[in-house]
């Protein structure tokens, strides 16, 4: 299901990616058991850390430095997806509701403080691909306008399209929305990450799902350069 570009090889050791396809789901607005599953992992978050003591933790500080050492991005600046959410909890801020099966998936990425990804498994087309975006290729993120791409991106992509760059941002062409049956789960392994961490937070996921929306886990399955 995975393919690793040459290039990509090369260039960075230690990637990993956990899959997770979930079947038959009932994707609705979020529902009362998301608030709950919310409740429970923001308590926990607010005991274990606080803005100052969270960029200290061995998994928010592997992707920090993935960040800085091979995607030349300033973690402070675009924060990676679990640390993202986890730092609106600890400011006060309200954790965005978008459904129940992205609402579900979004609390496992807190609570792990892995970075998750969602997809509408029925609009990709497998393979998937761990390369680098070519120089001027199209991506549209999840709510903003279209961009082109420099060629220096780390993206996921499928036969025809890039579905993230890597790990930190979806596409909008293959998000989760109401019509959504099948879904494929991402947890993007960096390295000095442990790979069995990201499987936890991988099935940490699609439980919440299956708590939330229903359906049946198909496979999790990890992959490796």
């Amino acid at each position: 299901m995975i393919i690793w570009d040459e290039q990509v090889k090369e260039k960075i050791s230690g990637l990993h990616l956990t899959l997770g396809i979930i079947k038959n789901v009932k994707v609705s607005p979020p529902a009362e058991k998301n608030k709950e599953i919310y409740n429970r992992i923001a308590s926990m978050i607010k005991e274990k850390f606080n803005l100052e003591n969270l960029k200290n933790d061995p998994i928010i500080r592997a992707y920090r430095d993935f960040y800085w050492h091979y995607l030349k991005i300033d973690p402070t600046k675009v924060r990676p997806a679990g640390e993202a959410l986890i730092r609106r909890i600890l400011g006060g801020k309200p954790i965005p509701n978008i459904s129940n099966v992205v609402d579900a998936y979004n609390a496992a990425s807190i609570e792990t403080r892995i970075s998750l990804g969602a997809y509408n498994h029925d609009l990709l087309k497998f393979p998937l691909h761990v390369r680098f975006a070519k120089n001027g290729e199209n991506f549209k993120p999840i709510g903003k306008n279209k961009v082109k791409l420099t060629g220096k991106e780390l993206v996921l992509a499928d036969q025809e399209k890039i579905i993230c760059l890597y790990p930190h941002r979806d596409s909008d062409e293959t998000k989760i929305d109401l019509n959504t049956r099948n879904v494929l789960i991402v947890g993007y392994g960096v390295p000095n990450l442990d790979s069995k961490t990201v499987f936890t937070a991988v099935k940490t996921a699609c439980n919440y799902i299956l708590e939330v929306a229903g359906g049946t886990v198909e496979k999790i399955e990890k992959y490796s350069v």
